[in-house]
């Protein structure tokens, strides 16, 4: 869908803390996921290509009666030396009391054995529970950061879901022996595409990316073959870029390899990703930045490609450039909603300044003119802020363009 600005997207919380609260009362605690998650829990079946949502877990059945309870672990008995812990007798119907048991006597070394019998459980906040949980055994330790992706190779169901999202939560998945393996196995063609998709995405939590990472993943993006993983590597490298850009450090290289993904992947839902995640740092486009989303515009096949050109455009540091490829665009273009885009957009490039290419636009498609005046009249009203002046729109969406996303 496109917006008069670069549409919000949440920022993913803190680490989970180490505090240990009554898991009856815990609930709204445990129904916290990060954004993007779904593409992990899904093993790569999100819908694309637009942005991901927070996965909301379902709320707690409190109106049902308590959960039937099974058989209950007993207190622990001291082991011999050597004895390993015999899982206790977790079902999906356990309740939260019998939950606590699990809390306090799970470990990294019999996680995925106590926690396989809940990974069915109807019950979502049981899941959420087990990636925090498993997020605190992780740790800072690469070596659980690793124990537990391997364990992803063969998770069946719901568990490949809790296993991913534990590793791109906890500290360790910074550490470099963690992401590259992370990487490499998303590399690996003997696994299924939706699988290696969970797995880079597990990546987009990473401080940054190293050139040698970010050039492994524009590959997989440009892959014909890749389908699921080649998307999850270019919208990785758009939400690494996102948290780089608030940090103010230089996004130069992940903008480079979003254009080449913009420009050059044979599926069209990858490459638009390439094309439209800029709009969520919404950075100045340096004047090779403008001239490569130019070439995009005039030459994108897609629809929403050409309408997502339009809108990185209006960030050009080179307005005069801007106006003046809208203004030669928008006699050739065939979509409404792409000269939509174009005539709404000269007003973001250079405010009341582009009134006289705007005026032209509406003379050259007469189905402009009303919105032009809608447009002149704000502007005459004092309104210079774009964001201002497009809510003070009769009609935001003239001529029905953004119900074609949904």
């Amino acid at each position: 869908m496109t917006s008069a600005s670069p549409p919000p997207t949440s920022s993913p919380p803190s680490g989970t803390s180490s505090r240990r609260t009554p898991l009856l009362v815990a609930g709204a605690g445990l129904i916290a996921l990060l954004a993007g998650v779904a593409l992990i829990g899904r093993g790569g079946s999100e819908e694309r290509p637009a942005e991901a949502d927070p996965t909301a877990a379902p709320q707690a059945q409190a109106k049902q009666g308590p959960a039937k309870k099974t058989g209950t672990p007993g207190p622990a008995v001291p082991l011999a030396p050597g004895e390993e812990a015999k899982a206790p007798r977790f079902t999906d119907t356990i309740c939260w009391q019998e939950m606590e048991r699990f809390n306090e006597g799970v470990t990294i070394h019999n996680f995925r054995d106590w926690a396989a019998p809940l990974m069915n459980s109807r019950d979502g906040l049981v899941r959420d529970f087990l990636k925090e949980r498993l997020t605190e055994l992780i740790g800072k330790n690469p070596a659980n950061a690793l124990e537990v992706i391997e364990w992803s190779r063969d998770a069946q169901g719901k568990s490949f879901g809790v296993y991913l999202t534990a590793v791109r939560d906890s500290e360790a998945v910074q550490q470099p022996q963690v992401a590259a393996k992370l990487l490499d196995m998303g590399q690996d063609t003997t696994l299924p595409s939706e699988r290696r998709a969970g797995l880079l995405s597990a990546l987009d939590t990473q401080k940054r990316l190293a050139p040698a990472a970010l050039d492994k993943l524009t590959t997989l993006a440009n892959d014909p073959v890749s389908v699921d993983a080649g998307w999850a590597a270019a919208r990785t490298i758009a939400r690494v870029m996102k948290r780089e850009f608030k940090e103010n450090a230089s996004i130069g290289p992940y903008m480079d390899k979003l254009l080449t993904i913009g420009a050059a992947s044979p599926d069209e839902q990858v490459r638009y990703l390439g094309q439209m995640m800029p709009m969520h740092a919404a950075p100045l486009l340096t004047p090779a930045e403008t001239e490569r989303f130019a070439q995009i515009l005039v030459g994108e096949g897609s629809e929403d490609g050409r309408d997502a050109a339009a809108h990185n455009l209006s960030l050009s540091q080179d307005k005069t450039r801007v106006l003046e490829l809208f203004s030669k665009t928008f006699e050739t273009e065939q979509s409404l909603c792409v000269k939509w885009a174009l005539f709404r957009f000269s007003a973001r490039t250079a405010g009341k300044r582009a009134l006289p290419v705007m005026a032209n636009m509406a003379a050259m498609d007469p189905r402009f003119q009303p919105v032009y005046q809608d447009f002149e009249k704000i502007y005459a009203s004092g309104t210079l802020d774009f964001v201002r002046l497009y809510n003070s729109l009769p009609n935001q969406d003239p001529f029905n363009c953004l119900d074609r996303h949904e």
